[in-house]
């Protein structure tokens, strides 16, 4: 149980920090490929699927993470930020409204950043801490 609590926020942090990186990289990569390529045939299928493998991860990493949690003020912003950026992912691949690209960064900076800060407060060496009973 000690490794899920230790855990969890540096999967949550690495999640979040690959999901702000391959939002940073894909303007650039597409740049890349349609200007080598004479026609654009759009993303490939396994780039695109990566938002859902990251939204996968982060859901795992912030459900242990706000459950082993002693800080009751992180759980909601952990799930906020989790949810403003599934809303935003979803938004992009149905393109319901126009939201300009930088907005993905925000609620992914705010999940590194809430990770980072609740694996810095809860430091655990034995089961019996940073956990409600």
């Amino acid at each position: 149980m000690l490794l899920i609590k230790q855990k969890s926020d540096i999967l949550g942090t690495f999640a979040s920090s690959l999901c702000l990186v391959h939002c940073i990289a894909t303007p650039f990569l597409f740049l890349v490929q349609a200007s080598a390529a004479t026609f654009y045939s759009g993303p490939p299928v396994w780039w695109k699927s990566l938002d859902y493998v990251f939204l996968v991860i982060s859901f795992l990493a912030i459900f242990w993470s706000t459950k082993n949690t002693t800080l009751k003020w992180i759980k909601p912003l952990l799930w906020s930020s989790y949810t403003v950026l599934t809303a935003i992912v979803i938004n992009e691949k149905i393109e319901l409204f126009s939201i300009p690209e930088f907005v993905i960064y925000i609620p992914a900076i705010a999940l590194i950043i809430l990770h980072l800060y609740n694996r810095n407060h809860c430091k655990c060496t034995t089961d019996n801490c940073c956990v409600i009973k």
